[in-house]
């Protein structure tokens, strides 16, 4: 069992910055790959970008690139995401989660472990 817990997310302008962290407890960080999705009110929960183990690959939804980072620290057993030039339709909570593969995938029912999530709100 993995234990995923989301920090960092909060209020701010739009162009503002935020980053996220993901620390995972539990059985080893090792041979994960890691998720970030969204889910918005009233809007189906979305891929945002995804990491490999050990961290050589990393992809992200069209609507990030450019402007999100995804990264992860094993050592601490985090992974990270670097939101840049946030807009308001960067409104919603942000998930992290983990699957026992080395490749991420961008289809959140490969995905058995979460995070409860962290709110993040753009103000325009």
């Amino acid at each position: 069992q993995v234990q995923l817990v989301e920090s960092g997310g909060g209020l701010v302008q739009a162009g503002g910055s935020l980053r996220l962290a993901c620390a995972a407890s539990g059985r080893t960080f090792d041979n994960y790959a890691m998720g970030w999705f969204r889910q918005a009110p009233g809007k189906e929960r979305e891929f945002v970008a995804g990491i490999s183990w050990p961290g050589a690959t990393t992809d992200y939804a069209d609507s990030v690139k450019g402007r999100f980072t995804i990264s992860r620290d094993n050592s601490k057993n985090t992974v990270y995401l670097q939101m840049n030039s946030l807009k308001p339709e960067d409104t919603a909570v942000y998930y992290c989660a983990a699957r026992p593969s080395t490749y991420a995938t961008k289809y959140d029912e490969y995905y058995p472990y979460w995070g409860q999530g962290t709110q993040v709100t753009v103000s325009s």
